[in-house]
């Protein structure tokens, strides 16, 4: 094992390989792995009773999507395809509009059965050509989309097994009610120790849980009137932590909320504004978030 991200392990692989005289396995940009991942195309087209309208596949290094995109043109060219990447690691929206692929500066490893850094030499001609459309998912949707799948259907995916379905609740609408949209759920391999992250990330993306800095006066009733003129009635309290002890006059506060509708955080707002409290919302965009979280 070498390396955090499969770019690393990549390079790690094939110098073991040139030393020891292994034979490395390209797991995307190898056209003998593309073509056989386009066999996932062909059994979906086996197994599928009446029009297929739609497929969604996962991309990382873009084997899967630009395999099944082969076998799809030449033989069912109707069917629209879409590539769907996690939007950490999105290396084939970058190599797309960059014209080639491209390294990213940075990657996401959350979905880490995705998180290519640069896409095939191989790969990103066939998807160029062939594919209809890659779009990107943010880590909280597919957080979310995990959740879904285990709790309604019973399936566990990991996270890159989850990108492609939880593209497909973005067509609403745009499919005949007549016609399949097939999702390629590509993986199992989740950590049950992660379902606290996950968990923590799908609130967040459904608006559900917020983070706040609150200052708190070193003074009788200064957490009551928090509680009961600034929590709604459905609110509730997730983290409450102290981020500075030895101040005499505040106590700033670390404030986790979990609401019962997304719609409440108005309200919330709204209440804290009129608060004579300094609260302070932690977006999850900015950089404190990541530093408190």
């Amino acid at each position: 094992m070498a390396g955090s991200t499969y770019d690393a392990a990549g390079v790690a692989a094939r110098e073991d390989a040139d030393r020891t005289g292994a034979v490395f396995v390209h797991p995307f940009d190898d056209l003998r792995t593309i073509l056989g991942q386009g066999t996932v195309a062909a059994e979906i087209a086996d197994q599928l009773q009446g029009p297929l309208h739609t497929v969604l596949a996962p991309v990382g290094g873009g084997g899967l999507v630009a395999g099944m995109a082969l076998w799809l043109r030449e033989r069912r060219p109707e069917v629209r395809i879409i590539g769907v990447e996690p939007s950490g690691a999105a290396s084939m929206t970058a190599a797309l509009s960059a014209g080639r692929p491209v390294a990213l500066d940075r990657v996401d490893t959350f979905v880490d059965g995705a998180a290519v850094g640069t896409v095939g030499e191989l790969t990103f001609p066939l998807v160029r050509d062939l594919v209809d459309e890659v779009v990107t998912v943010d880590a909280g949707a597919v957080s979310t989309e995990m959740l879904e799948l285990y709790q309604v259907e019973g399936i566990i995916a990991e996270p890159a097994g989850a990108l492609a379905s939880a593209a497909a609740r973005q067509l609403s609408g745009q499919v005949p009610a007549d016609q399949a949209v097939v999702c390629v759920v590509s993986g199992g391999n989740n950590d049950v120790s992660r379902y606290g992250e996950i968990l923590e990330r799908s609130l967040i993306h459904l608006g559900l849980r917020h983070y706040f800095l609150v200052s708190f006066p070193q003074e009788p009733g200064a957490l009551r009137h928090f509680l009961a003129d600034v929590l709604g009635a459905d609110d509730d309290i997730v983290v409450f932590e102290y981020v500075k002890k030895n101040n005499r006059e505040t106590g700033p506060a670390l404030v986790g909320i979990e609401l019962e509708r997304s719609e409440d955080l108005a309200a919330l707002l709204a209440r804290m504004e009129r608060s004579p409290l300094t609260i302070e919302q932690v977006s999850p965009g900015s950089p404190l978030f990541t530093f408190l979280m």
